[in-house]
């Protein structure tokens, strides 16, 4: 019988401890020491193997020959001698299992689990033979084993067991399951034979690195397909590690898999929706950056080429009137405005080569634009025979490298302006739904950009006489509080816009200030910053608390479908010098103290005028006698490419600095901070308070 061991256990009683669960290379007995010894019929020990003189500490001179109680502590008084009971147990049983305390050489007391059984000596005299083991490390050595039986039969994760040759020899039902194919089809089979990859061998070589190099491999992702699920790829989160083979255990390669396929499907889907977005977000910034024509189709091109697809051309349709209604029996006549490629030639020509294109009737721009929506069609001989009504052009388009082409009429306000065109090559992703839908909303926006500029000199007129009579044209006096107001509009498209101010008499000399932003521009924004104007005044003048003012503001907001719009609402009392402030979602104000410091006030915040069910609030201010209030929009401290922190302190520097009166220092801040082409609306409302 085998009774040495390689790791020899730890002392009882000593330092080491390996645990409760550890991994158990090698065999059993290189793990757990056996002790193995004979006790004759006289109860003396006539057996001492080398496993017993580790785990009691005796040497064999020593116990040989000698009573067996030896080994036990002494039991309690009126007792059995243990040696004697584990004897004679062994003798009439047959078969005896037990745990009992033993005593080391050195006098410690430690439990062992004991197997003891009678045999037969040449002599025929009867010996109890005895094996023991430490009762710690055989729990180990269990709570192990029921540790990776409960795994392979409850893990929800794929594990498996491969030889040095890489065939399958265990492996638990959820990989059976995830392969489709039963466990017992798996066992002696190579795993690539199951796991079929497409990657010229990388799965392989990965496999066989880690069986003959011993390096292992965390959560390395893998394409496949099985037999059992050949019309299904999948993806695999794979770990692999190296099977020690110590002692008598076979060589080989251990894993864990796990099917992401959904996982990584989702984050493919979410990088390109991302990508998508991102494409949509800078063509918002990029296109429609002026009322040209040209300017904004070279815009759109520079958009999507080449991140959306390889080559693009934007032309729009010639109409011999204006209203003319689209007829697809008739040929069709364009003008290409801008396009671009990132394909050699011929592909250059073939979207730079035309000024003006016919189409004749049945072409794939006459069904594009009959449909009213994008349409993916590949370059084929049928699309270019229906399509092209030139035989050169048809063959250079073949001959260009596009093998697909989405067209996307430009239509606005239910004009149709034109078309665009995308096409890709073979060495790109084929346009997918959510290209079309892309393509789509690109169109969208350049069509109603190309529209602008068709509409812009008829709303012109109607958008100035608006703009003056919706902002005041005299704000209330007070010789409590000295005045200075700024009003400048953004951009020639948007000098309609939605900021607004008002300052308003109240009873007991106390006036109010209110400044707001109805988001957005035009005659739309303008129209609805002129109801909330007229409407903040006749309800300041009631004399609400400002957070019951803003409250009253959000319902006539909600009601009159103004959507989103900041307000912010401050109340001064020359009688106490003392302000309060309520704001909706506005920034807030600034006040300049006298010894010159710049602190901001009513910090506040709530929701923006029309989200409704929030509660305003509002704050307290005192204000000291020549303090200056500082109330403004955001397009005096947001700037593209800023961060408003960096408007805000910029502004506050600006404040720190009144020396001249109220409306010098108005202007100045608005020279210093504006740039000559604004693209938002700007107030700016500066008040010196004095104390009645």
């Amino acid at each position: 019988m085998h009774d040495e061991w390689v790791v020899p256990a730890a002392r009882p009683g000593g330092a080491e401890d390996p645990g409760p669960i550890r991994s158990e290379p090698g065999s059993l007995l290189e793990r757990v020491a056996v002790a193995v010894f004979g006790i004759d019929g006289h109860d003396r020990v006539c057996y001492w193997g080398p496993g017993a003189r580790s785990l009691f500490g005796h040497e064999a001179e020593e116990v040989l020959a000698r009573p067996a109680a030896h080994l036990f502590p002494d039991p309690p008084a009126g007792e059995p001698d243990t040696a004697a009971h584990l004897a004679e147990r062994g003798r009439t049983l047959g078969y005896w299992r037990v745990r009992l305390p033993v005593r080391h050489r050195d006098g410690t007391v430690f439990d062992c689990g004991f197997r003891v059984f009678p045999v037969t000596g040449s002599g025929g005299d009867s010996v109890v033979m005895g094996l023991a083991s430490q009762s710690k490390e055989l729990d180990r050595v269990k709570t192990n084993l029921a540790f990776l039986d409960a795994l392979f039969e409850t893990c929800p994760i794929g594990l498996v067991m491969l030889d040095e040759d890489l065939r399958y020899v265990h492996l638990n039902q959820v990989l059976a399951d995830m392969d489709g194919l039963p466990l017992q089809d798996h066992l002696g089979r190579r795993m690539t034979d199951i796991m079929i990859t497409s990657d010229d061998g990388a799965y392989q070589r990965m496999l066989r690195s880690v069986a003959e190099e011993g390096r292992s491999v965390v959560s390395a992702l893998v394409g496949l397909r099985t037999p059992g699920r050949p019309d299904r790829d999948q993806v695999r989160s794979v770990s692999l590690f190296p099977l020690s083979g110590a002692g008598d255990t076979r060589r080989g390669v251990g894993g864990l898999l796990v099917d992401v396929t959904d996982r990584e499907q989702a984050l493919l889907d979410a990088t390109a929706a991302r990508q998508r977005l991102a494409l949509l977000d800078r063509a918002a910034a990029r296109i429609g950056t002026t009322l040209d024509l040209n300017v904004t189709a070279r815009e759109l091109v520079d958009a999507a080429v080449p991140d959306f697809c390889d080559g693009a051309v934007v032309e729009l349709v010639e109409w011999i009137h204006e209203t003319e209604p689209f007829d697809p029996e008739l040929p069709l006549l364009t003008h290409r405005i801008a396009s671009g490629t990132v394909l050699p030639p011929p592909a250059v020509e073939l979207v730079h080569g035309l000024e003006w294109v016919t189409y004749p009737p049945g072409s794939g721009i006459h069904h594009t634009l009959s449909a009213g929506r994008p349409l993916l069609v590949p370059v084929n001989e049928e699309f270019t025979t229906r399509t092209v009504a030139h035989r050169d052009r048809a063959r250079l388009l073949l001959d260009s490298g596009l093998t697909s082409l989405v067209i996307a009429p430009l239509i606005a306000r239910g004009t149709v302006q034109g078309i665009t065109l995308f096409g890709r090559s073979a060495a790109r992703t084929p346009f997918t739904e959510q290209d079309l839908r892309l393509a789509g909303e690109l169109a969208s926006r350049a069509a109603l950009c190309l529209d602008n500029a068709r509409l812009y000199s008829r709303v012109q007129d109607i958008a100035l006489t608006l703009q003056r009579a919706l902002l005041p044209n005299a704000l209330a006096v007070s010789p409590y509080v000295t005045l200075a107001h700024r009003y400048r509009p953004g951009s020639r498209l948007t000098e309609v816009g939605g900021d607004w101010y008002d300052v308003i008499s109240l009873p007991g000399d106390r006036v109010a200030l209110v400044v707001g932003d109805v988001m957005g521009h035009g005659v739309p924004a303008a129209a609805s910053m002129g109801r909330l104007r007229i409407t903040a005044k006749a309800l300041a003048r009631r004399n609400p608390e400002p957070e019951d003012l803003l409250a009253e503001l959000d319902v006539f907001a909600r009601e009159s479908g103004i959507e989103l719009a900041t307000c912010l609402c401050l109340r001064y009392d020359p009688h106490t010098g003392h302000a309060r402030i309520a704001n909706a979602g506005h920034p807030p104000p600034l006040v300049r103290l006298p010894d010159g410091t710049v602190e901001t006030i009513g910090e506040v915040l709530g929701v923006p005028l029309g989200v409704g069910g929030v509660p305003f609030r509002s704050a307290g201010a005192d204000l000291p006698e020549g303090a200056v209030l500082a109330l403004y929009t955001d397009g005096l401290v947001e700037a593209r490419g800023q961060d408003i922190d960096a408007g805000l302190d910029a502004l506050r520097e600006e404040l720190r600095d009144c020396s001249g009166t109220l409306e010098e220092t108005a202007d100045r801040i608005l020279e210093r901070r504006l740039p000559d082409t604004a693209t938002d609306d700007t107030v700016l409302v500066l008040a010196r308070v004095r104390r009645a």
